[in-house]
């Protein structure tokens, strides 16, 4: 009696403890909850070593702020920084002050005026692009994924990089700690004995003990010789070509960018290399004059740890509560936040075309399930999902009216929007938002609409994991 009656308090102690530490997030709260009701004592042994610490969230933040403020001064002069809206090529932005506004004041990378921009939609396109790129790097190469692998095509990258750095190209980098934590040690080691600088961003067992085992870098970035940059869905592996036949066809949008915006897609990327290095670089010839001819207006949006906005989420947020004509977003993860979920649905209610293309074949059974636990409330509300059937859809992809699209590193998901280290392009002219209008019609041709009724009637036990999935979708 007295084992029993000391389990109880102990347990009444933990939720008390996740009340306290998560009162900013009640839908956190509800999972945690979840998480202790079913694992009494485990749960909280999982909480304190995968839960985000708020204490180190904002060491996180002031550590990137002031490496932002030492390097702003080199590269913020040469960038066509648009301040004002009617200086946008774009004349829907004429009419959206406030929109304008919230873009303008929500993270440290403006929106630049003198940018060209290539969409990339396969990784075969975007690896060709990459290592085109990389082979007549001068001065450096910098890159960042949250997946790197040994196989194939992360041979094929490595080659490139080291064949670089014998030539005297600085080349730098860094592997998110978890993401690649299946790299091999020989292949590291290949990396680092020819001369080619390689950090982990928190490594597995450090950031597990130090409780920051939640802050992933998901990032994907490649800037070479500071004029040519690169972001978006793509990771290095062989899976991204379609080679693994469990996943079959990958279908993913990546960016190519040249002008402005490679100069705060550079410091994104030294701030990670500052976080995961130690070493803090403050190089004004990473930021050399570029001779790009484009027009088109881009912003790089970071999000996560580091920032003191969730940036993409904000801007996700304003898009769609301005939207007139069409909402059409790609995402291989749909778990969107209240907000968002609220912005869609009254969307869809007044009359907007809201579409939203998810996989048929997802590599995540629980996301799966999550995400279709909101299928059903948003057809109710006259949303549209599709499930893409070709291979995988990979591709997180907003486009909002002739207005602004997006092309980026973040999921439609409460963790890319609030844990991770995410990265997203948004563009305002009308050639890349009709590309990306291109390409999500081409999507729609090869996905099935979900019926209403169909999927109404689907069994109890498919909805009773929906509902499970759900209560766990904050951390999923």
């Amino acid at each position: 009696m007295v084992w029993l009656l000391l389990v109880l308090i102990v347990f009444i102690l933990q939720m008390g403890a996740v009340l306290l530490l998560e009162f900013r997030n009640p839908s956190k709260t509800v999972a945690w909850m979840f998480i202790l009701f079913c694992l009494p004592l485990l749960g909280f042994v999982i909480y304190f070593f995968v839960a985000q610490d708020y204490q180190k969230r904002l060491k996180i933040r002031q550590k990137g702020t002031r490496l932002f403020r030492e390097m702003k001064e080199h590269f913020w002069e040469r960038a066509a920084v648009v301040l004002r809206k009617e200086d946008m090529n774009n004349p829907g932005f004429h009419y959206h002050d406030r929109l304008f506004n919230l873009l303008k004041h929500l993270s440290e990378s403006p929106i630049t005026g003198c940018n060209q921009t290539r969409v990339l939609t396969d990784g075969k396109e975007t690896y060709d692009a990459m290592l085109k790129a990389m082979e007549k790097a001068k001065d450096h190469i910098h890159v960042e994924f949250y997946i790197f692998r040994n196989d194939r095509i992360g041979t094929k990258f490595q080659d490139v990089m080291i064949r670089k750095a014998k030539e005297g190209v600085k080349v730098r980098l860094v592997c998110d700690g978890l993401g690649s934590y299946k790299l091999k040690k020989a292949f590291i080691r290949r990396f680092k004995e020819s001369g080619v600088e390689f950090y982990f961003f928190l490594p597995a067992m450090v950031s597990m003990f130090s409780r920051r085992i939640n802050y992933r870098n998901h990032r994907k970035i490649v800037v070479v010789d500071g004029t040519v940059g690169f972001l978006g869905g793509i990771n290095v592996g062989d899976d991204y070509l379609g080679e693994y036949p469990d996943m079959g066809y990958w279908r993913d949008t990546h960016l190519q960018v040249e002008g402005d915006a490679v100069y705060f897609l550079q410091s994104v990327f030294l701030h990670d290399w500052k976080l995961a290095s130690g070493e803090a670089i403050s190089n004004p010839g990473l930021y050399p004059e570029h001779h790009c001819t484009g027009k088109e207006q881009v912003q790089i949006l970071s999000s996560g740890p580091d920032t003191s906005w969730n940036a993409i989420h904000e801007m996700c947020f304003g898009a769609i509560s301005v939207a007139k004509e069409r909402i059409w977003i790609t995402s291989p993860y749909f778990i969107p936040d209240e907000g968002l979920y609220e912005a869609l649905k009254t969307a869809a209610v007044s009359g907007v075309d809201v579409r939203i293309i998810i996989p048929d074949h997802a590599d995540s059974r629980l996301v799966k399930l999550a995400s279709l636990s909101y299928v059903e409330e948003l057809l109710l509300a006259g949303v549209s999902f599709y499930e893409y059937e070709k291979g995988f859809i990979h591709a997180k992809v907003l486009i909002v009216d002739e207005l602004l699209a997006s092309v980026g590193t973040a999921n439609m998901d409460m963790r890319s929007f609030f844990c991770n280290f995410e990265l997203t392009a948004v563009m305002f002219d009308k050639p890349p938002i009709q590309r990306l209008v291109s390409d999500f019609k081409e999507d729609l041709s090869h996905s099935r609409a979900i019926d209403l009724e169909t999927f109404h009637a689907r069994g109890r036990w498919q909805k009773a994991a929906e509902i499970l999935c759900r209560m766990l979708s904050p951390l999923l």
